[in-house]
């Protein structure tokens, strides 16, 4: 039973989820505070003096229609950033470590068929009887 809990735990796919969502999850609050504060400002000085930053009103004056690029660029940048963070801090190294551990691991013998388990048994008890004789 834990044999089987370990082979889950280690399989690759359930630790990189895990991974994924916790660091993810808590790496998220720093990528926000760098979007919100250095490149949201910086995407918002494309847009000209009158504007709320990149993007443009659909119906001018309703800040409700305004379609906001910034907004759509900061998310995506976000977004790459905690994957690439993920990625290549935790997801990478673990898959380095499932490669080296399956290259560790003997490959496991073949189980015999049927008909080799009953010849076994078959000279076992001609062997036991003292016989030494059996057909093939």
């Amino acid at each position: 039973m834990l044999k089987g809990f370990k082979d889950f735990i280690l399989r690759g796919n359930v630790i990189e989820l895990a991974v994924a969502v916790v660091i993810g999850s808590a790496f998220t609050a720093i990528v926000t505070a760098i979007s919100t504060n250095l490149i949201n400002p910086i995407i918002a000085s494309l847009g000209s003096a009158n504007m709320k930053g990149l993007g443009f009103f659909i119906k001018p004056g309703v800040d409700a229609t305004f379609v906001d690029f910034g907004a759509v660029i900061t998310a995506s940048l976000n977004f790459l950033i905690v994957a690439a963070v993920v990625y290549f801090c935790f997801v990478h190294p673990m898959n380095i470590f499932a490669d080296r551990r399956k290259r560790g691991q003997i490959e496991e013998e073949v189980p015999a068929t049927e008909s080799e388990l009953l010849s076994e048994i078959r000279d076992l008890l001609a062997a036991q009887n003292g016989t030494g004789t059996h057909r093939n």
